[in-house]
């Protein structure tokens, strides 16, 4: 298969919605890929950082990017803003969407996610709301966006689980101030030793709760639209494993890349 350098960056940094992609409409495969890069790099921008505050200063170049190539400004001279550009200037991707993503990845630049509600609107504003801005850049409408919002926010929660110790290793922890309270743990605790038993005993629980979360969550998305519902597919089996007290492999494995594939050949959920 013959990629532009967008969607092999897409390929290469987000195998998972890269795959994913690859159901949507061959004509609105390219924004896609713009949109995962986007995403990619919003999620990078406190991973690459030694501190908060030029976290910051990388989101807001990435909020500048988006309001020049909203207001038809020649695009920024970088891998992903200039692909990006391109499609907003194409009306493949909402702007207003794409800003809202930026926003809600300021979340990771505080000292800690404080309660269980924040941490469910970090997870709607980060891997919800790129379902969402997929699902509006295959033509769904605003409530259908919503229902793509939360099957997104339960791929985010099995990422946020299952990397618990790289992001340790990166002396963060995305986990509720309040629920880690609860088990008489601390974001510092968590980081020092990820692997106590408290921490996996939370993880099961958050999984199990994640799992009864998604399996109320409506599936009626637009057959056009299901590349943006289809991480929901690994969302399950994700948490699935979390919630059995197991490890989710690095790489995916034949297993998840089929089921992902059958689902989106078959067009829903």
């Amino acid at each position: 298969m013959s990629l532009s350098p967008i969607g092999a960056f897409a390929r290469s940094h987000d195998p998972d919605r890269f795959l994913c992609a690859l159901f949507a409409a061959p004509e609105r495969r390219e924004a896609l890929f713009a949109l995962i890069a986007l995403n990619h790099e919003l999620a990078r921008a406190r991973e690459a950082t030694t501190n908060p505050m030029a976290a910051l200063i990388r989101l807001q170049w990435w909020r500048d990017a988006i309001e020049e190539a909203r207001l038809g400004h020649p695009p920024r001279r970088h891998e992903v803003a200039a692909p990006l550009a391109q499609a907003i200037a194409a009306g493949a991707l909402e702007p207003g969407a794409l800003l809202a993503l930026v926003d809600a990845r300021e979340a990771e630049a505080e000292e800690a996610i404080a309660t269980e509600q924040d941490f469910v609107a970090w997870l709607r504003g980060t891997a919800g709301g790129w379902s969402a801005a997929a699902g509006l850049a295959l033509g769904v409408d605003a409530a259908q966006g919503e229902v793509l919002r939360g099957l997104g926010a339960a791929y985010g929660l099995a990422g946020a689980l299952r990397s618990i110790t790289a992001h340790a290793a990166q002396g963060r922890c995305l986990l509720p101030a309040d629920r880690l309270a609860q088990v008489g743990l601390s974001a510092e605790a968590v980081i020092a030793d990820p692997g106590v038993p408290a921490v996996v005993s939370l993880v099961r629980e958050m999984a199990a709760e994640g799992l009864v979360a998604l399996g109320a969550a409506r599936r009626d998305v637009p057959a056009g639209a299901i590349a943006a519902a289809l991480p929901a597919v690994l969302a399950q089996r994700d948490l699935a494993r979390l919630a059995r007290g197991r490890t989710v492999p690095a790489g995916r494995g034949v297993l998840d890349r089929l089921a992902v594939m059958r689902r989106g050949a078959a067009g829903r959920l």
